[in-house]
């Protein structure tokens, strides 16, 4: 009877034990069964599922779990774990979260047209140096992570979040803009709403539009609609666009991201569906299905006391995923693709 006792004081404890700090997503101890890391799972994330959507939710679980653990072995390090997102099938996720035919525009342009025109419109400063460490939302030019929900509308925020910052360092103060009316009205360039895009043509929409509402004016919705953009509501707009670099530098990215503001990318995104915190070093894809923002770059002291150069990498999956809604990427090797497709709107 003792021993009853004692192994269900123990599994009582195990049920609840979930690393959580106040504000930043739980953390899973995945040496436990993962029969109680499910429980603790629908409690940490509030899930609430049918009794036969729980058995396959739990099977999906399951594997996911043992998914994890592949990946942080190639990793090398723990970055991997349980999310909100671990009830998914990898194939469910692309199907909500990330953009099923994604075309980067940069693929059917000419090069060399777009180096000149980044000639153009950018200028290094005459003594200009790479800083060892550079954050722009330490200078208020990039407003709170945004969660898309279950529309693959990350082009849209990605291309919003980045002319809010070029707004902000054209001198006018910083504002929420409307995600909802790229999604609506982008039309005809191939960008297709909760269906995926791409920041090139979203900027050539924002530019053609005139401008963009604020999200106070249009807010999102998560869903396919009516274009219902009043130009008279108009907050910001900009002028023209340019790719930051145009052959996969990440040194150019650092130059330009120091000198003119935070950069829009376009990224190979599939396992980041577990991601839960520290640097992606060594294994990612180079598929681009997501788009997101860079915010900066610095050194960084991982887990095991090892200084890895990192970009601070913003997303649009809320501020309860990964590092406070941001992902740390290794520097130099184009990981997931990074360097792949990077832009940047001009006011």
């Amino acid at each position: 009877m003792k021993l009853i006792i004692f192994n269900l004081v123990i599994f009582t404890i195990c049920l609840f034990a979930v690393v959580t700090v106040s504000g930043k997503p739980p953390r899973f101890d995945l040496s436990l069964p993962t029969e109680v890391l499910f429980k603790q799972f629908i409690m940490a994330f509030q899930k609430k599922y049918s009794l036969k959507e729980s058995t396959e939710r739990a099977d999906i679980f399951a594997q996911n779990v043992d998914r994890v653990k592949v990946y942080n072995q190639r990793e090398g390090a723990p970055i991997y774990g349980i999310t909100k997102f671990s009830d998914l099938t990898p194939e469910e996720f692309a199907e909500t979260h990330l953009m099923k035919n994604f075309n980067p525009t940069l693929k059917q342009r000419n090069i060399q047209e777009e180096r000149r025109k980044k000639q153009r419109l950018f200028q290094l400063p005459s003594g200009f140096t790479i800083p060892t460490d550079f954050d722009w939302r330490t200078k208020g030019a990039v407003t709170d992570v945004y969660d898309q929900g279950m529309c693959g509308s990350c082009w849209a925020f990605s291309a919003t979040e980045t002319v809010e910052s070029q707004w902000f360092l054209a001198g006018h103060t910083i504002v929420d803009l409307s995600v909802q009316q790229i999604v609506d009205c982008d039309k005809g360039r191939g960008d297709e709403g909760c269906n995926g895009g791409d920041t090139p043509t979203a900027y050539q929409y924002v530019m053609s539009a005139g401008g963009m509402d604020s999200d106070q004016d249009y807010p999102y919705t998560g869903e396919d609609d009516q274009c219902a953009f009043d130009p008279k509501k108009e907050v910001a707009h900009i002028s023209n666009w340019f790719y930051a670099t145009t052959d996969k530098n990440e040194i150019e990215m650092q130059e330009v991201l120091v000198a003119k503001g935070p950069l829009s990318i376009c990224v190979d995104a599939a396992t980041w569906q577990f991601y839960v915190g520290g640097v992606v070093s060594h294994w990612c894809g180079e598929d681009l299905d997501h788009c997101v923002q860079i915010v900066g770059f610095q050194n960084y002291t991982t887990w095991d006391f090892a200084v890895k150069q990192i970009w601070l990498v913003r997303n649009s999956w809320g501020a309860d995923w990964g590092e406070d809604g941001y992902i740390y990427i290794e520097r130099g090797g184009d990981l997931c693709g990074i360097a792949d497709e990077v832009t940047l709107p001009v006011v």
